[in-house]
């Protein structure tokens, strides 16, 4: 017998016979009927030659994927979870079961490795974000705020390459829509229009950084049926010179907020100015958001002045929408890359082979909006949670076999 075979033999035995503290929460039954992540699986393609194909490729990712809502944090850690996982979950899964003993084979961890490294990233993320917009609850009225922004995968650099980039999209609710790597020895600025090739457009409202207020982008915004938030910075020196100078002493407030918080007093005033014209593509307004802070612990005050331009004509939003969506985006660094870097670890992790860095940022980004879109605020609570009971990743993500 191989050394395939005795793993896959005692992963079997293991699965067959599974008893103790867990079993009762493990035990099969019905699971609640939801928007299932294996129907979107379906659509990546494969990268193995089709000789030798023992396993289902939704089969594999699902398993992967259902891991990481359980907190694996590694390779290694999916890996262990497929194996420890019931011979139910198994069959749930997709994998496959022998007609004559019913014991179900798992896959060896190479296995699994071998295929992730190959895996195209850009199709994982596009069925990612396609499952998450399928499951959230239905938009609102009004407009629907996006917001785009880069993090750097520190732990993927080796002495030869860099690190890995990602660009995401996020609603600002907390769910990915799209992720798109930036190609090497380029910045965020080309991947922008690829990422959001993918997303619904219609009736959002973009929000980005000033490195993305580019006359390109805002062209491309309007022609999809977007508006957008964009900062303005000195990198633009003739439009952030215009709407700097504007006289703003003389301008009405259009809101004020005023937040206690963290040892902090934070105050916020926003104003707006109509333009008839200005070198932006359908640039309407622009907008001034003065920032004081005070920090009870340092006794230290910062004042802070960011100017942006907006597409929305005057009157289209209030003063506390824009306020909020200019707010909102930051976001993308609390609700995202922060729990990535904090919960998952993931700037510790020194995987760097093939596209494993970009796949297990996609999985992560799934694990963080479906808890999200499930009401969890603590995603480290959720993954605990989760942890505790092998049906409820395989119910949140709608795998029912």
């Amino acid at each position: 017998m191989n050394t395939w075979r005795v793993r896959a033999c005692s992963c079997i035995f293991s699965h067959t016979h599974r008893a103790g503290p867990t079993g009762p929460d493990c035990r099969a039954g019905p699971l609640a009927d939801a928007v299932a992540l294996s129907g979107f699986l379906d659509l990546v393609p494969d990268p193995r030659g089709v000789r030798g194909r023992r396993y289902r490729l939704s089969a594999l990712l699902a398993a992967a994927a259902a891991s990481v809502l359980a907190s694996a944090r590694s390779l290694t850690a999916i890996t262990e979870w497929i194996s420890d996982v019931p011979a139910w979950a198994c069959r749930v899964l997709g994998f496959p079961t022998d007609p004559l003993s019913g014991t179900v084979s798992v896959p060896h961890p190479h296995t699994l490795r071998r295929l992730l490294v190959q895996l195209d990233g850009d199709a994982l993320d596009r069925a990612i974000g396609d499952f998450l917009t399928a499951r959230a609850a239905p938009a609102g009225p009004g407009l629907r705020a996006i917001a785009v922004d880069g993090k750097a995968l520190r732990g993927s650099r080796t002495q030869v390459t860099g690190h890995v980039t990602l660009l995401a999209a996020m609603d600002h609710t907390g769910h990915v829509l799209a992720q798109r790597q930036v190609a090497d020895k380029s910045n965020e600025i080309p991947a922008f229009r690829p990422l959001l090739d993918s997303v619904d457009l219609t009736g959002t409202v973009i929000t980005a950084d000033a490195l993305h207020t580019q006359h390109a982008h805002g062209t491309y915004l309007r022609e999809r049926g977007a508006h957008y938030i964009a900062q303005v910075k000195a990198n633009h020196p003739g439009l952030f010179d215009r709407v700097r100078r504007l006289p703003w002493s003389e301008i009405t407030l259009d809101h004020y907020d005023r937040t206690r918080a963290h040892h902090r007093l934070e105050i916020r005033r926003l104003k707006t100015a109509a333009f008839a014209h200005l070198d932006y593509p359908d640039a309407r307004q622009a907008l001034q958001v003065v920032r004081w802070r005070a920090d009870f612990t340092s006794g230290k005050l910062t004042i802070e002045r960011v100017y942006l331009i907006t597409s929305l004509p005057p009157g289209a939003v209030t003063g506390a929408q824009l306020a909020g969506w200019i707010r909102g985006h930051w976001k993308i660094e609390n609700l995202l890359h922060h729990v990535r870097d904090r919960t998952f670890r993931e700037d510790d992790s020194k995987i760097h082979v093939g596209h494993l860095p970009r796949i297990m940022a996609g999985l992560r980004n799934l694990a963080i909006g479906v808890h999200r879109q499930d009401g969890h605020t603590n995603i480290a609570a959720a993954l605990r949670h989760t942890a505790r009971d092998c049906r409820r990743p395989l119910t949140a993500l709608g795998l029912t076999g």
